[in-house]
């Protein structure tokens, strides 16, 4: 099997919150190279995994990562958010937990040609479904300055994204922005970009609100959970591990909301009052787990 560096985030908070020793079909909703799902199957010998993702290669990785295993394994390419609408994808009735891991891999990360990263030469793709056909370079070359600054304020959080949108229409027009390499240098300019300690590059931001817009990746996701406790048993566990402070947001007030209820009767108890973060210990193992977040909860 080869190694491709993956190192899953807060594996045992997670199998703690799933309370992943139950029997029964766990759903991992964007399994990536399985390394959550692996755990479960290792230390549970009555544990089903039902996996899904949108990206073809991740589960072809996650397929030979979980092959010992592949009788208690189901994997599909499928967006999570469209689970609800296949019923006969699920057996509800045996669901013990579901863990949604959000954001994008090291596996995706460190891959050159699907142009995830700013410190990485690649084509301006970011797609996690490579079959759809926007890309990040059809939405730099295509919209309009007004609503690429919305998009890097709304998803980037940044500031100064109408002069970052104006630059970007400059270059484009002299075809000047090719790679992510290209963006990198562009975001640098805008920003006056001079490294210090523990200071965010302004292109993470800029990379993280592209990514966020082509693959639609908060669209619909409160919705999701909500749908998601309505369809499962009573006892069953939702775990979310959130990278930004936008996606954890919309995590929390769906919580929320689901513990309020209609007319007083909560769909779910909270157990996660704040969020889980990683240690210090596993941060300094795995640089990339700084800003992961888990809230969890339990169907009522």
């Amino acid at each position: 099997m080869k190694d491709y560096g993956h190192r899953p985030v807060l594996v045992e908070e997670t199998l703690a919150y799933l309370q992943a020793s139950r029997a029964g079909v766990y759903i991992d909703c964007t399994i990536g190279l399985g390394g959550h799902a692996l755990e479960i199957l290792r230390r549970n010998p009555g544990a089903r995994i039902i996996g899904l993702d949108l990206d073809e290669l991740s589960l072809q990785a996650a397929a030979e990562r979980l092959a010992r295993y592949k009788d208690r394994v189901k994997l599909f390419q499928v967006d999570f958010r469209e689970m609800l609408d296949f019923q006969d994808l699920v057996p509800w009735g045996e669901v013990r937990g579901v863990l949604v891991d959000l954001g994008i891999s090291s596996f995706q990360l460190d891959n050159p040609e699907r142009g995830f990263s700013f410190n990485l030469e690649g084509p301006l793709d970011m797609r996690i479904d490579t079959r759809q056909k926007t890309t990040a370079e059809k939405i730099l070359m295509t919209y309009p300055e007004g609503r690429l600054a919305e998009v890097f304020k709304k998803y980037g959080e940044l500031h100064h994204t109408r002069q970052l949108a104006r630059k970007i229409a400059t270059q484009r027009k002299l075809g000047l922005l090719k790679t992510t390499t290209d963006l990198k240098k562009l975001v640098e300019e805008v920003y006056r970009w001079v490294p210090q300690k523990n200071r965010l590059h302004p292109a993470a931001r800029v990379f993280q609100a592209l990514r966020i817009e082509v693959n639609q990746e908060l669209k619909g996701l409160d919705t999701f959970l909500e749908r998601l406790a309505g369809q499962c048993p009573s006892g069953t566990r939702l775990v979310v591990i959130s990278f930004h402070s936008l996606e954890d947001r919309l995590v929390k007030k769906a919580f929320q909301r689901l513990a309020s209820g209609q007319e007083g009767q909560p769909v779910v108890r909270i157990l996660t009052r704040k969020p889980v973060r990683p240690t210090p210990e596993e941060i300094e193992v795995n640089s990339r787990s700084h800003s992961a977040k888990l809230r969890a909860a339990e169907r009522v």
